[in-house]
């Protein structure tokens, strides 16, 4: 079940993690941790610790959650080295554009207290409805990404909240294919034609909200297949996704739970348990989209 970690006076075990290689070859663990909505102040810093102690190496923030400066406080006071730890910002949708999204890159490593990423995004595509402009401003904006790749200050670049409509645009221009697309995803809300273009295109999907909402952890279909494996229906849900080469960013701020989110290493479901769940109807969903994002 992995490596024994000593901090402080506390003995912590890492679960062993598969990875997930993106297209230049990076890996990424098959888990995050989710640091949205992680509150300011010393409270985010001890979560993210609590989440690195707990054995999580992928964190992911964005400027738009308003806590780099916590997320990179935890990775400094931590006993976890910096090159173990792939982080992960994104850039504000007040930010797009080429110049713009330099200048916001260069302010999240200095809130996070680092010199490189390892993976920056997108965070939402411009809104066709309120830019006309839209194609341009997501290809210029991504062009910043490009160069920042080429320079070594990101390691890896990507996109977020993407919808196909939007992935295709941006491939009429860019040198290079995101790496990544951070979309919801969940048992209910696979997102499939997005899902399907970006396996058929090697961009790897990372998983925001893979719980989903109330509904999805109280749904009879996942409780019963939880029960047969002795798995919580969080679990079910997170291995569901890492077996469909998603990789999930669960949050928490209790240290149990994070541990129990990553603890999906020691059983595999079956390919009718796939399917079960793929089959599930519209649950759970956030109502967000690239065409109602005001923010």
């Amino acid at each position: 079940m992995g490596n024994i970690l000593f901090g402080g006076n506390k003995i912590f075990r890492l679960w062993k993690m598969e990875n997930v290689i993106l297209a230049n070859g990076i890996g990424l663990p098959a888990v995050g941790f989710g640091s949205y909505k992680v509150s300011e102040g010393q409270d985010g810093t001890r979560v993210v610790k609590d989440a690195l102690l707990a054995g999580y190496r992928l964190i992911d923030t964005a400027a738009m959650y308003k806590n780099e400066e916590q997320v990179g406080k935890a990775i400094k006071e931590s006993v976890i080295p910096r090159n173990e730890i792939l982080l992960t910002s994104k850039v504000a949708n007040t930010d797009r554009g080429y110049d713009s999204t330099l200048r916001a890159f260069d302010e999240s490593l200095r809130r996070l207290g680092t010199d490189y990423l390892d993976l920056y995004l997108i965070h939402w595509p411009a809104d066709k409805a309120r830019e006309k402009d839209w194609r341009n401003v997501n290809a210029e904006t991504w062009r910043a990404l490009e160069r920042l790749l080429k320079e070594g200050r990101a390691r890896a670049i990507g996109v977020s909240n993407f919808m196909k409509e939007h992935l295709v645009a941006l491939s009429e221009t860019a040198d290079i294919l995101p790496m990544v697309n951070q979309i919801e995803f969940h048992p209910g809300w696979m997102q499939r034609e997005v899902y399907n273009w970006c396996v058929g295109y090697g961009i790897v999907i990372e998983g925001w909200s893979p719980l989903g909402r109330t509904r999805v952890l109280n749904d009879p279909l996942l409780i019963r297949i939880a029960e047969r494996y002795s798995k919580s229906v969080a679990q079910i849900c997170l291995r569901w996704a890492v077996q469909l080469g998603v990789i999930p960013l669960p949050k928490s701020v209790n240290p149990e739970r994070m541990k129990s989110n990553i603890d999906i290493f020691d059983f595999t479901l079956s390919e009718e348990d796939m399917k079960l769940i793929e089959s599930m109807p519209a649950t759970g969903e956030s109502g967000l989209s690239p065409d109602n994002i005001t923010f």
